[in-house]
């Protein structure tokens, strides 16, 4: 991630996870979030990306259409239409894929992230 807040805002405001840990770690911060179902669940880490060979990476699997990571959701079609209207960027729409549905999205941060249903 290159900024925490930019970060923060698109997860919490936007997908609808909840800060968890907001702790000052020298110039950047210990940043969590976690899904407002299950608050004692998997936190997410909006961890800032300021190593090289991480920036690498992160910019060769996001050109690749890899994404970082996937979550799963009731339905990906009403996740994608409610998602797109708040203007968030798909780069792959619903698809079916086998007994699931996927779509990926761009999450802002230099990363993509899939939903999936099935």
């Amino acid at each position: 991630m290159d900024d925490q807040e930019k970060a923060l805002s698109f997860y919490t405001e936007t997908l609808g996870f909840v800060k968890k840990h907001d702790v000052p770690v020298g110039e950047f911060r210990w940043l969590t979030v976690v899904s407002p179902e299950e608050p004692d669940g998997t936190e997410l880490l909006a961890e800032p990306n300021v190593n090289p060979a991480a920036m690498t990476y992160q910019k060769a699997i996001f050109e690749q259409g890899i994404p970082a990571t996937s979550f799963t959701v009731d339905d990906v079609h009403r996740e994608y239409e409610k998602l797109k209207n708040l203007g968030v960027k798909f780069t792959v729409e619903p698809t079916e894929a086998g007994p699931v549905t996927i779509a990926v999205l761009d999450d802002t941060s230099g990363n993509l992230i899939q939903i999936s249903s099935g």
